[in-house]
């Protein structure tokens, strides 16, 4: 982890961008952890599914997975 800076030693310029760069960092940071949860929780769908089979079908087998995906992944992109 990076040290913290010497705040009174920073320019104004200086401390306007290291609030935009972890600001920046913060919003990728939440869009991946966006991501992990929507994963996990596609998995530990999957894994219920798999417990509670019934006549060989998962309940899983009726919902568009990758739609699912698609809206989860298209919520928030990453800033550019």
């Amino acid at each position: 982890m990076e040290s913290f800076p010497d705040l009174p030693n920073l320019s104004d310029e200086d401390l306007e961008s290291l609030i935009n760069d972890l600001t920046k960092e913060e919003r990728e940071v939440s869009y991946r952890r966006r991501i992990l949860h929507g994963q996990i929780d596609l998995l530990r769908a999957e894994l219920v599914a798999r417990l509670q089979k019934t006549g060989g079908q998962s309940v899983l087998d009726r919902v568009n997975v990758d739609a699912l995906t698609e809206i989860l992944a298209s919520k928030a992109p990453p800033p550019s």
